[in-house]
């Protein structure tokens, strides 16, 4: 049997000394601890942990920098490279970054992560060995999450998004509560691994959250006006819309709910910066 399991945190003692770096052994087996990854204080005969992983020329070694995330337990790592058709690489806390695959990610990657981003995963091993790093399973974060306090309600709140999926975004917040945001309490689908900032707009029964990403009304108005000019700008001053448009086709292109269309369009009139004429809305000459 092999005691030695990559991916996990081992107690070994400290065998013998070499150029390189220690030799660690348990039983019968033993493997290098490289002076580099080395407390320099250790001693021959000494009881120490230590993490094990395959290095970049495929050699188990030992390092004493011991991360959160092992086969056995989940932790935040950040993306710090992204390669199309293959995954994204992450920071565990060890010198070999760890490979997400593509297969672990969304299927559209406009919502994969970037770098700078973070993903809660475990680690597991591929079918020759390797360690790979896997996002959480909506039953793991079930099991451990925090019930959130009915005086969170429309409180401003920061969570990293977990998982991505059709029905909405799943998120996690820094007091470890369960957040979801429903497609239309967004303008756009947050990146797997985003942090955003959102508002509580319900506390349910179970402890989890809705969040709405979307600003309060007046404040929304204005950033929609805004909006509805910038299209107009780019289309020579005149879009085929209007308040009596199809609040599907007005999602579609502004990603914003026709009720909030007419608000900001209304801003924009009273304002005289826009005319509706025959189902269009056209800019005008004042400002």
């Amino acid at each position: 049997m092999n005691e030695l399991q990559i991916g996990t945190i081992q107690k070994l003692t400290v065998l013998k000394k070499k150029t390189e770096g220690f030799v660690l052994t348990k039983g019968k087996e033993v493997v290098m601890l490289p002076n580099e990854d080395a407390d320099e204080r250790i001693e021959l005969d000494d009881s120490i942990e230590v993490f094990l992983y395959f290095d970049k020329k495929g050699e188990k070694i030992a390092t004493m920098q011991l991360p959160d995330i092992t086969l056995e337990s989940f932790g935040w790592a950040v993306v710090v490279e992204v390669v199309k058709n293959l995954g994204v690489f992450v920071d565990i806390g060890i010198d070999k970054e760890i490979l997400v695959s593509k297969d672990d990610l969304p299927v559209m990657e406009r919502v994969w992560p970037t770098v700078g981003d973070y993903l809660f995963v475990s680690l597991e091993l591929d079918k020759k060995g390797r360690l790979l790093a896997k996002p959480i399973t909506e039953g793991e974060v079930t099991e451990d999450i925090e019930r959130a306090p009915v005086s969170l309600l429309k409180k401003n709140i920061t969570a990293r998004v977990y998982r991505a999926a059709k029905a909405g975004s799943f998120a996690l917040t820094e007091e470890g509560y369960r957040a979801f945001i429903h497609p239309n309490e967004r303008k756009r689908e947050p990146r797997l691994g985003e942090t955003i900032q959102g508002r509580v707009i319900d506390v349910k029964d179970d402890g989890t959250i809705n969040v709405s990403l979307l600003p309060l009304k007046q404040e929304s108005m204005i950033d929609d006006a805004d909006l509805i000019m910038e299209y107009l700008e780019e289309a020579g001053g005149e879009i085929p819309f209007s308040d009596k448009s199809d609040p599907d086709d007005i999602r579609g292109t502004f990603h914003i709910s026709k009720a909030a269309f007419k608000r900001a369009l209304g801003k924009l009139m009273k304002e005289n910066k826009v005319i509706q004429q025959d189902g269009k809305t056209i800019m005008t000459t004042k400002n």
